[in-house]
């Protein structure tokens, strides 16, 4: 992997809202940090919380598990949840394995 591709997150919350912006290749090997950064999130309940990829430039289905994981536990407590700035490659593929429906508004 080279370095510009390392996995990096950030998150910036606004009223109402949080937003982790995603960049590099969401893998196994990055897949820890994303459920670590994820997991105090899951709990506000009262804010929207989104996944922003437009800085994504892959991700393997240990990335899509999570995302699910996070769909199904926002679901259950009856929390938004939204990916947003798909990049068309990402896109592609969550088309593909039928999620896009359920993880955008649109």
């Amino acid at each position: 992997m080279n370095q510009n591709e390392k996995f990096q997150l950030r998150t910036e919350t606004q009223e109402g809202r949080c937003i982790v912006y995603l960049s590099g290749e969401l893998d196994l090997d990055s897949a820890s940090q994303l459920r670590a950064a994820m997991a105090p999130l899951m709990e506000l309940t009262d804010r929207e919380l989104i996944l922003n990829l437009r800085d994504l430039k892959y991700i393997d289905s240990t990335g899509i598990g999570i995302f699910v994981s996070v769909l199904k536990a926002r679901h259950a407590k009856n929390a938004p949840f939204e990916v947003e700035a798909i990049p068309p490659g990402i896109r592609k593929l969550f088309d593909m394995t039928g999620i896009t429906t359920f993880l955008t508004k649109s």
